[in-house]
């Protein structure tokens, strides 16, 4: 009989979990330490610096060097209120801030033209981008054009921050965004 009871003890094992604890705290500090969590970049643009003081005069701009752009909800943009086409912005644009012809309805200069993008609440995310990256890839093909004919290199990393400064004197980046307006206002 006593070698029965032996055999019972004998099979009767336990798990020492004792040191469980220990193992799955150190298994989440390696996982905290070794996950890296993705970070949405979104556009990065360049606020001017708030000034507190209240603007007592209006300023206006002459209708002829301002460039507008509404999308509305149904994502349909209107450019100078005429319909358009977003593949075609860019080119608009570009003639509309060079003003090559020299023509009385287009900017006086390229330092005195402003785009101006309004959008609805109610417009498409990815039309909103599209319409952005569309009048900013104006801007860069025509710092490009410039950076050519004054320095015969590409506008970008070959040419210094002082020829940069340069170009975007000549051609500054005016883009004034409104506030979007409600659902089909």
């Amino acid at each position: 009989m006593l070698d029965k009871k032996k055999s019972k003890n004998r099979m009767k094992s336990e798990i020492n979990a004792g040191s469980m604890a220990d193992i799955a705290f150190l298994l989440l500090i390696f996982f905290l330490v070794t996950t890296t969590i993705d970070v949405d970049k979104g556009i990065s643009i360049k606020l001017p610096p708030w000034s507190g003081t209240q603007l007592d005069e209006k300023v206006t701009t002459n209708s002829r060097n301002v460039f507008s752009v509404l999308v509305n909800t149904k994502n349909e943009m209107l450019v100078r209120g005429q319909l358009e086409e977003i593949s075609l912005i860019k080119n608009r644009a570009k003639e509309f801030i060079m003003n090559p012809s020299g023509a009385k309805n287009l900017a006086i200069s390229p330092r005195s033209a402003i785009i101006s993008l309004k959008n609805d609440r109610g417009t498409n995310y990815k039309t909103y981008i599209t319409v952005y990256n569309e009048l900013k890839a104006a801007y860069s093909e025509l710092w490009d054009e410039e950076s050519q004919e004054l320095f015969g290199k590409p506008y970008g990393e070959a040419l210094t921050s002082v020829q940069k400064k340069e170009i975007r004197d000549r051609i500054p980046f005016i883009l004034s965004e409104a506030e979007p307006t409600e659902f089909g206002d």
